[in-house]
Formats: structure tokens, C-alpha cells, sequence
């Protein structure tokens, strides 16, 4: 049986209210969740693609990988500065997350590429009303980090669907 975690709140010196810090909280742990699957989303893609893209999808999903990962870290990070526990194991992501299951079936690269710019649309969009839900719950410093994951997945969207325009 696993135990259900608890919502009480290390602690803190920062200056906003408990309910804030546990709303805020909750909004990163779920982003985090969504940032852990979409990464492991993308590693997918990059394993499995095939056919005559092969080499650059799958250098492609490599890259989109390694600007998103990193925000994993820095989301959880902030759980904790805030008092919280970061939810960041896999089961815990893949029970949490928002964003659609990846296609096993997927293989040739538009199917990846479609995919992905679902999910990574998902994503951004999600990451827009959590830059919303900072700012109501008077944690500004919290939207920022929102703001700088936003700026970067919507570049890494850019490169996805520059692939899928034009043809």
C-alpha cells in the first residue's frame, strides 16, 4: 500500500501566505509531471522514428529533449524552495500528467512529428495558464520561471511544426 502524500508544508520564511504556497505547489507538481512525461514523450519519438528524415527527427527529438528536461529540475527545485515535496518519480509523473499517451504505433516521422506537436502544444498551453495562476496566487517569481519554460517550449514547438508546414 503506498502512502498518499501529505500536503502539510515544510517551514518557509518566504513571504507568502501557506494557501498561496500550497496552491503554487500543487500548479508546479503538476507542470512537473507534464515536463517528466513529455520528455520521456520525446525520447520515444527519438528512439523509434524511421524512414528517409531518420537522422535529423531523431537529432531533432534529441535537442527538443534536452531544452525541456532541464526545466524538470528547476520546477521541483521550486516545489521545495516553497515548503513543498516535489512529485517527480516516473509513477508519479505518468499518474499526474495531463498530456495524452505517445502512439506506440507510431514509426514514420510525420506520425512523430504530429504527435509531438499535440503534446508540445499541450504543453505550452498549460504552461501559459500556470504564468496566469502564479500571478493570482501573488507569486511572481514563480510566473517568471513559468515564463522562461514558455519562451523555450514555444521555440521548441517552432522547430517541430517548421517540419510539418510547407509540405
Amino acid at each position: 500500500m503506498t502512502k498518499t502524500p501529505t500536503r502539510r508544508l515544510h517551514a518557509s520564511r518566504i513571504d507568502l501566505e501557506q494557501d498561496a504556497r500550497e496552491g503554487l505547489v500543487d500548479l508546479l507538481n503538476r507542470q512537473l509531471a507534464d515536463t517528466s512525461d513529455l520528455a520521456s514523450q520525446l525520447k520515444q519519438a527519438h528512439w523509434n522514428v524511421k524512414g528517409l528524415d531518420f537522422q535529423q527527427l531523431h537529432e531533432l527529438f534529441d535537442a527538443v529533449h534536452e531544452a525541456i528536461l532541464p526545466f524538470a529540475d528547476e520546477l521541483a527545485e521550486r516545489v521545495t524552495t516553497l515548503g513543498g515535496t516535489a512529485m517527480g518519480t516516473v509513477r508519479m509523473a505518468a499518474q499526474a500528467s495531463t498530456l495524452p499517451e505517445y502512439p506506440a504505433d507510431a514509426v514514420a516521422g510525420r506520425a512523430h512529428l504530429e504527435a509531438l506537436q499535440a503534446r508540445v502544444a499541450a504543453y505550452a498551453g498549460s504552461t501559459r495558464a500556470a504564468i496566469a495562476r502564479s500571478e493570482e496566487l501573488g507569486d511572481p517569481t514563480t510566473a517568471d520561471l513559468f515564463t522562461e519554460v514558455s519562451r523555450a517550449v514555444d521555440l521548441q514547438l517552432y522547430f517541430i511544426e517548421s517540419h510539418l508546414q510547407g509540405g
